[in-house]
């Protein structure tokens, strides 16, 4: 029996790639990509020249900072990882370990800090109190 066409359409892609094409393609993916980090880049600078000035507009420039980093990595993956022509199972496959390796971090992060916080010395700074006794004589031994 021959097949001439794959069992689902979704599992084999025929590629066609020309230099032509290939080339536009590095060319918008650095520009992108240079764009963005020049944003993370002067939204830093932003944050140095606010100092210490106003909490909110610091804090607000750091959301965006992680927002453009997210973006990024989303595009890198897709693009240097070949995985915006792949199927949707197999993009899960990479995502979701990804995303809970993340999660395990932050979690990590987020306990160690909780932990140095509750444990109340700022990482061996202040000496830790010690319980003052004063000297007793054993029972039994007073002459």
């Amino acid at each position: 029996m021959s097949h001439s066409s794959p069992a689902s359409s979704e599992i084999s892609f025929v590629q066609h790639h020309d230099d032509g094409t290939f080339k536009k393609t590095v060319r918008k993916v650095t520009i992108i990509l240079s764009v963005v980090t020049i944003i993370e880049l002067l939204c830093g600078l932003a944050i140095f020249k606010l100092g210490h000035g106003s909490p909110m507009a610091v804090l607000m420039i750091k959301g965006l900072v992680t927002i453009l980093s997210l973006a990024k990595a989303f595009y890198i993956t897709s693009y240097f990882m070949h995985l915006g022509d792949e199927i949707r199972n197999f993009i899960m496959t990479i995502i979701v370990p990804l995303l809970l390796f993340v999660w395990f971090i932050a979690a990590f992060l987020i306990d160690g800090n909780s932990w140095r916080t509750m444990k109340n010395t700022e990482a061996g700074s202040k000496p830790a109190p010690t319980e003052q006794v004063e000297k007793g004589v054993a029972p039994g031994a007073e002459k």
